[in-house]
């Protein structure tokens, strides 16, 4: 016998393209346009499964959730929703929907769904709020786009466990808000937060920052010391730049992940870890392995829920609301209303963001805080962009000069290599010719200050520093 499905969606067309493909595919069904009929529906006992719309003209649907819930815990729900944010994938998944899905949808995808829950005994989607509790109304994360619509329905997921989490994205992706988001949605939301980034420590205080030390365990440990791993006791310990860390911390991060124990450093007893690990890097995990820099076994351990943050150069159609996001921030501190108009959007479309959400962030402030305009046009943005040597994305800006420069330089290994190719990993070995000296001069102009440098190459002080590591490139402090 053919399952019922009730589908609810004031959008006509929305009702008849589910209508068909659901009957399609050997379903009965029965729609409307309202949340009442669906009420009387459910409260009848009719149907196998649910699909509804957020907003309805009568209803919102995710408060029909919990009251269908209570006179029918195991009816299914797929939430449907045009207002495509984090917060709706975390209510939906506290009120009990099976899956959440934004719209518009693929109908492969929802049909597989479909499958999915008429024959699952548990929802995808399952939240862990007591009785009274709510989502706060809040964004920690913006965005509409694809990429970011599977990183919310992945956070949702989250919420009942404490699975290891791995966070790849380039810095300035928001990794950090996203290890933030697990963390305050999540079971341990009542625990610390505690968050550590590798390539900001000394490579031989690294251990005794995680772990802690006993009195005399080295030369200057006067104390002993408390580790983030007992900071982060019964919540989340997030280590930021995992790429970063020495291979002896490594050794110990891995033991603890594996018996869910430590050590501190000097020390001989055990200490029982009670700690969800959400880890991140900007680095590609895969070649440091090849390159002996990051052990394969603690990289399966860390990687048991891969998270890839895209750039922002990736989902272009999320600057809007960011913008509209930092605007709002900045009205609130006191900076006034502004709004940029359409082709000031364009321009900031069209830019590479090489410094991602951050950069977008920081630009924003900037210009609510410099000018009294209510209304910021094109050209103040490309003034920006030139004031802080950045350009908006254009094949035929400048004179040229330095992309015929490059391209002679470039041309050397193809010009040695006639009869084919240059070897693999031409990419790098050219990054690392140009970026290498651009540092060195660089901090050389500015006296080795590294806090200067990075504002005037436009990098994050921690990425600089990563890339000094990485190039081995000499701090000389003083010199011109």
């Amino acid at each position: 016998m053919a399952s019922t499905i009730l589908v609810a969606d004031d959008d006509h067309s929305i009702r008849m393209v589910l209508d068909q493909a659901l009957s399609r595919a050997g379903f009965d069904v029965r729609a409307t346009d309202n949340g009442s009929t669906l009420w009387n529906w459910v409260e009848a006992g009719d149907g196998d499964l649910v699909i509804t719309d957020v907003v309805m003209p009568d209803v919102d649907g995710l408060d029909l959730l919990p009251r269908i819930k209570r006179i029918r815990p195991n009816l299914k729900i797929i939430v449907m929703s045009a207002q495509s944010t984090l917060m709706t994938a975390i209510k939906a998944a506290e009120r009990g929907a099976f899956e959440y899905i934004p719209k518009p949808f693929d109908l492969d995808e929802l049909l597989s769904i479909v499958d999915r829950a008429l024959i699952s005994p548990k929802s995808a989607l399952q939240g862990v709020l007591g009785a009274g509790q709510s989502v706060p109304d809040n964004l920690p994360l913006i965005g509409r786009s694809p990429a970011m619509q599977e990183i919310y329905r992945t956070v949702a997921r989250m919420m009942t466990s404490d699975l290891t989490v791995m966070i790849n994205g380039e810095s300035g992706t928001g990794k950090e808000l996203v290890a933030r988001a697990l963390h305050d949605y999540g079971k341990r939301r009542d625990g610390p937060f505690v968050a550590i980034n590798m390539a900001a420590i000394p490579r031989e205080l690294v251990e005794s920052e995680l772990f802690g030390h006993e009195k005399g365990a080295f030369t200057g440990a006067t104390a002993a010391g408390i580790g983030r791993f007992r900071q982060a006791q019964r919540g989340t310990l997030f280590l930021d730049e995992i790429g970063d860390m020495p291979l002896e911390a490594q050794t110990r991060l891995l033991r603890v992940l594996q018996e869910g124990e430590y050590s501190t450093v000097g020390g001989r007893s055990s200490i029982r870890a009670d700690v969800r690990i959400v880890a991140a890097t900007h680095r590609d995990l895969h070649q440091l392995i090849r390159k002996g820099q990051f052990r394969e076994d603690l990289f399966y351990r860390l990687n048991v829920v891969p998270i890839r943050l895209p750039p922002l150069r990736e989902r272009t159609e999320d600057i809007p609301d960011l913008v509209r996001h930092f605007l709002d921030h900045a009205a609130l501190e006191g900076l006034g209303h502004k709004s940029i108009d359409k082709d000031g959007l364009s321009v900031l479309i069209a830019y590479s963001w090489p410094g991602n959400v951050r950069e977008l962030e920081n630009l924003i402030r900037r210009i609510a805080a410099l000018y009294t305009d209510d209304v910021i046009g094109s050209d103040i943005i490309r003034q920006e962009f030139e004031q802080n040597r950045t350009e908006p994305a254009s094949p035929h800006k400048g004179d040229g000069t330095l992309s015929i420069s490059v391209e002679r330089h470039l041309s050397k290994y193809f010009d040695a290599h006639r009869d084919g190719l240059p070897s693999p990993g031409l990419y790098d070995r050219i990054l690392r010719e140009i970026e290498r000296p651009l540092i060195s001069l660089t901090l050389s102009a500015t006296s080795g200050n590294q806090l200067r440098a990075a504002k005037v190459l436009g990098l994050n002080r921690n990425t600089l520093r990563k890339k000094i590591h990485d190039l081995q490139i000499d701090v000389v402090r003083g010199s011109r």
